[in-house]
């Protein structure tokens, strides 16, 4: 009972930052229009938060080891508390960048710790069941998160102090709980190139998938609006970009699961071209029109990282698959920095559907890429299991390496 309590008490404070976190993206999109910001500059913050969630992923494990579980926790929500509670002091976007950097280093350092406390307590016989429960309490944070944006007004003082609410109240569940906090692990060794020795259409896809993601999510709000969506429409737009790709993790599973990975993966890209550019045309189709196109769009993007992840631990033996769970994170880091502020600029300089067009040609190469590779060597032989992967922190492969083995279950 007393460790069913201390995974309610992980799950809630992930559902809460979730809430905050993913609040604060689409809000400081829209509030960034209003207060006159250009394009570049609303790019600019989204490159923020993701340098922010950077910075996190490395330095994370480190205070974890030096202060503990509970104080490094707290140590990172008041960070993103002030980030989100000083937007309205000053008005200012490369100050807001800065407060980016805040909330985004919050959100890697606080799934840090919570994955490291899963880690400490899970068994092979709960495993499963609590991974599972994992993922689907943090994609329906995200999930409603979105959603938020329809009843938050933007650049207002209230709004982010909402936002700083719920990411305080992250801190009870956690820091309330009985249950003693587990041994601090070693932070994993960050080798990049172990990505690219193991598979570099791996590296390659996760970088794409990064592409579409952050871009998608972080310039999203403002493509919304220059097609004419209202506030809560573009909530609903960005949830339905979630809501497709949570719900195609098992048919993509399925197959990639059954089939050469590497043609999963290109025909994914294939059909993210495709739903890339039917997203375009559906902007003169009406909300229903766009609504459904962007759930096509997610549920040929999002997949992309776990399938790419997967492939990747193919070629892994189970002492690689932390580090190159690491590696695959950087590299996926590397692309959310630059994907917001590239999309901004082709935005402000061609309007808002470049950056689907942006994104049609990353997918474009990876394809090439992918057919490129399958000439250069044979798929393995040895396949490990489909798993949807978070993208959170360089620790999370912990949590997965025996599912990955087969014996998690």
């Amino acid at each position: 009972m007393r460790l069913l309590i201390s995974f309610a008490a992980l799950f809630l404070s992930v559902a809460l930052l979730q809430l905050s976190s993913g609040g604060v993206g689409p809000l400081d999109a829209l509030s960034g229009l209003t207060l006159g910001f250009s394009t570049a500059e609303i790019g600019m913050l989204g490159s923020a938060h993701f340098l922010g969630f950077f910075i996190g992923c490395w330095w994370a494990p480190r205070l974890m080891g030096s202060v503990g579980h509970s104080r490094a926790f707290a140590a990172f929500t008041a960070t993103g508390a002030i980030g989100l509670l000083a937007h309205m002091l000053v008005v200012d976007p490369y100050a807001w960048a800065l407060m980016r950097v805040m909330t985004g280093l919050c959100v890697a350092g606080c799934y840090t710790v919570i994955e490291a406390w899963l880690q400490s307590k899970v068994t092979n016989e709960s495993r499963g069941r609590t991974m599972g429960a994992y993922r689907v309490v943090d994609m329906t944070g995200s999930l409603v998160a979105q959603l938020l944006i329809g009843i938050l007004d933007p650049a207002s003082y209230v709004s982010y102090n909402i936002l700083a609410i719920l990411c305080c109240a992250a801190l009870l569940p956690l820091t309330l709980t009985t249950v003693q906090q587990p041994e601090t692990p070693d932070a994993p060794r960050l080798r990049p190139m172990l990505a690219v020795q193991m598979s570099p259409l791996a590296a390659a896809g996760v970088v794409v998938a990064a592409l579409s993601s952050a871009s998608f999510r972080m310039i999203g709000p403002v493509y919304g609006q220059e097609v004419g969506l209202t506030a809560a429409q573009i909530g609903w737009f960005l949830a339905t970009f979630v809501l497709g790709g949570a719900l195609a993790q098992y048919p993509v599973g399925w197959l990639a699961d059954r089939y050469d990975r590497r043609w999963v993966l290109i025909w994914l890209s294939v059909a993210a071209i495709a739903s890339s550019m039917l997203t375009v045309g559906a902007s003169a189709l009406g909300t229903t029109g766009v609504l459904l196109s962007v759930f096509v769009f997610g549920a040929t993007t999002f997949p992309i990282y776990s399938v790419a992840a997967a492939h990747a631990h193919d070629f892994a033996d189970s002492s690689q698959r932390v580090e190159l769970s690491a590696a695959l994170m950087f590299f996926f880091a590397l692309g959310a920095i630059a994907a917001p502020q590239v999309a901004s600029l082709l935005i402000d300089r061609y309007g808002p559907h470049a950056m689907f067009t942006m994104i049609a040609v990353g997918h474009l190469l990876l394809v090439v890429f992918g057919l490129t590779r399958m000439r250069a060597r044979p798929t393995s032989k040895d396949r490990t299991p489909y798993i949807y992967s978070p993208r959170t922190t360089f620790t999370v492969g912990r949590l997965f390496r025996r599912q990955r083995d087969g014996n998690g279950e």
